[in-house]
């Protein structure tokens, strides 16, 4: 099945005002113009990870894309996908010092990757990086995070239960990480659980900080404004044994 070839022209990047660390959309016309501003849930806790960004929001062609690719399995959509993934980065790029970055792909345990036959997000992470500015300044990873079992789904747990469902489920191997600047890169942020997880699985072991860069970002103004669907309540099961 081929991509669209208007896709792009479905497919708006995130503009108006957005948590400083998070990316979570800020309703209120205070925030307005505002780029320090932060969630209620950041202003109480820090994540592990210094700023998260998306290309665009988890809806409408941008989900169905991401669809084609996880689900159907259609490769060529990552040729529309990975360059989005490339803008956020680069979007993300400025905050992170000067050095080497380790770009980190979210890992799919062994058994889902041989199922689907591929991790999306290091074939994004490969397309993304092709079309940086600067490919010199990044490393690509691709083994320095394993997940190494299976997890249950997050469908219908609080945000306790499903940090619970993840500790453990990753791991560091096989590569040094100690002292580096790490992006994360995964296809989709939705409640920042297994970012999160990730990010602190890694500065556990010496990363010094670490920054996450999705393609698109699941956002509670879609749901206040009626978009959220069953595909949004399906692709969140999916992700919970992605």
């Amino acid at each position: 099945m081929p991509v669209c070839s208007n896709c792009l022209e479905l497919v708006r990047s995130l503009d108006g005002s957005y948590c400083a660390v998070c990316g979570e959309a800020l309703l209120s016309p205070l925030f307005e113009g505002r780029t320090d501003a932060l969630c209620g849930l950041c202003q109480r806790a820090h994540p592990p990870f210094e700023k998260a960004l998306a290309y665009g929001s988890y809806e409408g062609a941008l989900r169905d894309l991401i669809h084609l690719l996880k689900y159907e399995q259609v490769r060529p959509a990552i040729h529309v996908l990975g360059p989005m993934l490339a803008e956020a980065m680069a979007r993300l790029e400025p905050a992170i010092p000067a050095g080497r970055i380790a770009v980190v792909p979210v890992p799919l345990h062994r058994h889902k990757k041989a199922e689907r036959g591929f991790n999306q997000s290091e074939m994004l992470a490969r397309t993304a990086l092709k079309r940086v500015h600067r490919p010199e300044r990044f490393e690509l990873l691709t083994g320095a995070l394993i997940r190494q079992r299976e997890t249950e789904s997050q469908i219908s747990r609080t945000r306790h239960q499903r940090r619970e469902n993840l500790r453990g489920a990753f791991a560091v191997s096989g590569a040094d990480i100690a002292g580096r600047l790490v992006l994360l890169v995964d296809d989709v942020f939705t409640t920042g659980t297994t970012v999160s997880e990730c990010a602190r699985v890694l500065r556990r072991s010496g990363a010094q900080r670490v920054w996450v860069a999705t393609v698109a970002r699941t956002l509670k103004f879609a749901a206040v404004q009626g978009f959220r669907t069953e595909a949004m309540e399906e692709h969140e099961e999916h992700l919970a044994v992605a």
